[in-house]
Order: C-alpha cells, then sequence, then structure tokens
C-alpha cells in the first residue's frame, strides 16, 4: 500500500502471532530482494476493550518505531478492505500512545496524530552547546554542516522530527544534511529531518529524510511536525496544505493544547505471498 508515495508492507497478524526476526524484516522492505518498501506495517488483535487495533511500524532497517501518519491511513483503508472492522472510525495503539483513525465518505482518512510536542527533551533532544535564537517567541537550534548555520524547530509527534525552512526545496541537501542531522550527537535516538519551503500562510512544499529509512516521497508525521512548528512559530496558519513528492496533504492544527489531524489518500497496490 501507499499514502501519497509513502509504501508500505502491511501484514495481517489478527489471527497469526508475529514473529518475524530484523533480518527478515530488512528483506521484506528490500527493493531488490524482497517486496519493497520504506516501512512495514502490522496490524495486531487489541491489546484491551478501550482499543480496537494494535499498530506497529518497523522501518526498513527493521528497527521499530513510534509513529507513522501515512501508514496510519493505509492501516485504516487495510482493516476496512480485510473485513477486519466496519467501523468509520477506531482506536489503535501504538508505541507512542492511542490515535484516532476516521475513514471519511470522499475515501480519504483523518487521523488524529496527538498532541504535537515542542519541548526538547520529548524528542529526545540535548542542545548543549548548539548556538540559539529566538523566533516570533519560540526557540530555534543550529547545527554547523557545509560551513554554514543550518537552523531547525524541534517537535515530537510521538517520534522526534525538525523542520528546516528553506528557500528553495529542490535545491535543499535532503540526503547528505539530512543523512547527518539524523546521526547528530545531539539526537539520542536519531531523528526525523523534515525540509520546508513556505510559499504562503496556508501552502508550501516539503521533502522529509526519514530516520532509518532515507528520503521518502511523504513522511506523515514529518508533515504533521512542520505544520505545527510553523503554526507555533507564527509562520503559517492552520490549514495548511503540503506538497510532497509524493501527493499533497492537509494538517489542521488549534494550537495548545489540542490534537493535530492528518488528511490524505491510502491506496492498495497489490497483495501477494512471499516465502521467507
Amino acid at each position: 500500500m501507499h499514502g501519497a508515495g509513502n509504501d508500505f508492507v502491511v501484514l495481517d497478524c489478527t489471527k497469526t502471532r508475529f514473529q518475524l526476526s530484523t533480518e527478515q524484516l530488512i528483506r521484506l522492505a528490500d527493493r531488490h530482494f524482497g517486496v519493497g518498501a520504506d516501512q512495514i506495517l502490522v496490524v495486531e488483535p487489541a491489546p484491551s476493550e478501550k482499543i480496537d487495533f494494535r499498530y506497529r511500524i518497523f522501518n526498513k532497517d527493521g528497527g521499530e518505531v513510534e509513529q507513522c501518519g501515512n501508514g496510519a491511513r493505509c492501516f485504516m483503508k487495510f482493516i476496512h478492505e480485510h473485513g477486519l472492522t466496519t467501523k468509520k472510525k477506531v482506536n489503535v495503539q501504538t508505541m507512542a500512545g492511542v490515535i484516532e483513525l476516521n475513514l471519511l465518505d470522499n475515501g480519504l482518512v483523518k487521523v488524529l496524530m496527538g498532541v504535537p510536542s515542542f519541548d526538547p527533551k520529548s524528542l529526545p533532544f540535548n542542545p548543549t552547546g548548539l548556538p540559539e535564537r529566538e523566533l516570533n517567541g519560540t526557540t530555534q537550534w543550529a547545527i554547523e554542516f557545509d560551513n554554514r548555520l543550518w537552523w531547525f524547530s524541534v517537535c515530537s509527534m510521538g517520534n522526534p522530527h525538525i523542520t528546516l525552512v528553506v528557500d528553495q526545496i529542490d535545491c535543499a541537501p535532503v540526503k547528505t544534511l539530512g543523512n547527518y542531522l539524523e546521526h547528530h550527537r545531539a539526537f539520542p535516538q536519531r531523528v526525523n529531518v523534515g525540509f520546508l519551503q513556505i510559499l504562503d500562510e496556508h501552502n508550501g512544499f516539503i521533502r522529509v529524510w526519514e530516520r532509518g529509512v532515507g528520503e521518502t516521497l511523504a513522511c506523515g508525521s514529518g508533515n504533521c511536525a512542520a505544520a505545527a512548528t510553523s503554526i507555533n512559530n507564527s509562520l503559517m496558519g492552520s490549514p495548511v496544505h503540503l506538497k510532497n513528492q509524493g501527493g499533497d496533504l492537509v494538517l489542521s492544527w488549534q494550537g495548545n493544547h489540542s490534537q493535530i489531524e492528518l488528511y490524505g489518500p491510502a491506496e492498495t497496490v497489490f497483495e501477494s505471498e512471499i516465502e521467507i
């Protein structure tokens, strides 16, 4: 499946226990020797009566991660297409907490992605020794790369994100700088890196370097983090329409302690079997 070009292998483990090794997950995600995917999503039975399903996410390097917004939309389409539920609204348990998924009448999926946090400790992020500045009442930090300072805002969507505002998205050093920042000592659990070009108050272009994956055609939680930080920094206003290389996503956030809403497509590409 894919959500705006962010592609997934989705596994139904509601009746068969999930027990794939890291090596098997890496093989499944390999585009030459396996199926090929940015992430592997696992549907598991509900862990409690108030929850409908458990939702697990594994990056292509085999590591389990907390959140994936594009994957959440595919998760919702998957459980409907496979007859696992008839509900139009479900609550699913992730590593980052419970999120709400809504299948809309127009075929899009709305995901309540939780309340964004701008606390450095929530990523976690250690800013010791880094330059910092104030931007419209919020704090930004900078890391030196290629003989210049790159300023960013931090945001946790249950998983760690930083967002850099750039002049031209096509010229942004996503692969080199993204990889460098992902592994920087300031981020002990690594970090996802968003590059945002703001067009006007409600529109922008975005590219995201995902932790443990590399650049993807879209990143749902990365879009949420970029929108939330831009609204929090008074650079943009809700709703925010972001153009990804794989498609458009819409984010709505009212600030303070409200949840951010993610709207976008989810599509099934094919179903098959593989011996691993």
